[in-house]
């Protein structure tokens, strides 16, 4: 009992966790979208790119919601294919291959 009721609250603060990183990588690509078109000091792109790993749900809507990095294939390639690698481990690790 102690160990389900444990694999639930370890399950909920990860989905906790998880929303909140998306949701501090969708306002950084908002922010440096902002930055860029007010010609301010901007968010460095390997920082961008740290956080997609980080959030790639979060990056993903911001380069669609603010129209950011979506010309540059470091982005436009690069974020859809941290999606299917997260994607690929996750699959993994749910069907116990990792």
């Amino acid at each position: 009992m102690q160990i389900a009721f444990a694999k639930i609250l370890l399950s909920r603060w990860f989905l906790l966790i998880w929303l909140v990183l998306n949701g501090i990588v969708f306002l950084m690509y908002g922010i440096d979208k902002w930055k860029a078109k007010h010609d301010r000091w901007r968010i460095p792109e390997r920082t961008l790119i740290f956080g997609a790993v980080l959030g790639v749900i979060g990056a993903g809507l911001g380069m669609m919601v603010f129209h950011h990095k979506v010309r540059k294939p470091k982005f436009s390639v690069g974020v859809p294919l941290i999606f299917v690698v997260e994607l690929i481990a996750v699959v993994l690790i749910l069907r116990g291959g990792i």
